[in-house]
């Protein structure tokens, strides 16, 4: 039970991102809040488990700078322009994503059945981001292309060997955090000075949404497995709605609320066929020759 109870904290925790920049960062600009939650969690990881990257530097480049460097931007980018609810289920099309991007990349065709859900995931964000809704399209844009980019970057995990996922993600928060420093004071220029205001959504986002966050959500691979990780990570977008209402009073039209209801639908929907999938290939005999 205890392992399940962590595990559920990481998509609450990632969920309540946007919240926290509505309620504490407001006045913060995105790349350096970036900043401030890649590198500090980075090194509190790397000094609780120091040691080499897990993978040759190329690839860890490459891991950094799509998962952090230009990941976490654009994700505060989407925070600070798009209620949370919204933010929150754009990014949640994660599966939806890498199903198109495998069909596009290694050319492998998705089961029809994942097609159809895909297709009622992606009508499901159509009305969501319909023109009545005064979303803003920069950073509905934002959400899309960040979660484009996680879906790309775990193509390329999936056909890498790690053994070690904790040393991974602190050494990918490190150097998209170092990546992120120069770029943060080109677009942005100097940090302002941090007000007391802004300290709780800082060690929030820097240490519970991020360092604990990742943390945990390594362990979870391991103690409970890819699968219930993944149904478990859909608590993530309905923490975002959820806290985007009690907390910060975000209001959603129906055809808002029907659009976020059809995303989750096929999310829950695509997860069940594909644990349905894994069991029947367990279960089945295998051929005897003859």
């Amino acid at each position: 039970m205890a392992n399940y109870f962590i595990a559920a904290l990481v998509p609450i925790l990632w969920g309540s991102t946007y919240s926290a920049v509505s309620l504490f960062l407001h006045d913060m600009t995105p790349f350096w809040v970036a900043v401030f939650r890649a590198l500090p969690a980075g090194l509190l990881l790397l000094m609780l488990k120091p040691g080499r990257p897990p993978l040759p530097w190329g690839k860890m480049t490459l891991l950094s700078t799509l998962n952090i460097a230009l990941f976490f931007p654009l994700l505060f980018i989407a925070a600070y322009r798009l209620p949370g609810s919204v933010a929150g289920t754009l990014g949640a099309t994660l599966p939806l994503q890498l199903m198109f991007v495998q069909w596009l990349v290694e050319g492998k065709r998705p089961d029809p059945k994942l097609l159809l859900l895909a297709i009622l995931g992606l009508v499901g964000i159509v009305m969501l981001l319909n023109p009545s809704a005064d979303i803003d399209p920069v950073g509905a844009g934002a959400a899309l292309l960040a979660t484009a980019l996680v879906a790309r970057a775990s193509l390329w995990l999936k056909n890498w060997p790690v053994t070690d996922i904790f040393r991974l993600t602190a050494w990918q928060l490190t150097l998209g955090g170092l990546m992120l420093l120069p770029v943060a004071y080109w677009m942005e220029g100097a940090p302002k000075a941090i007000t007391a205001n802004e300290i709780p959504g800082l060690v929030w986002i820097c240490l519970l949404n991020t360092a604990f966050a990742y943390w945990a959500f390594s362990r979870s691979i391991k103690r409970i497995g890819p699968d219930s990780m993944a149904m478990i990570s859909m608590l993530n977008p309905v923490a975002a709605v959820a806290l985007g209402i009690w907390l910060v009073n975000e209001s959603l039209g129906l055809y808002q609320w029907i659009g976020i209801g059809l995303v989750l639908l096929s999310l829950l929907l695509m997860m069940k066929v594909k644990r349905k999938a894994k069991r029947t290939a367990h279960y089945s005999p295998a051929l005897k020759p003859l």
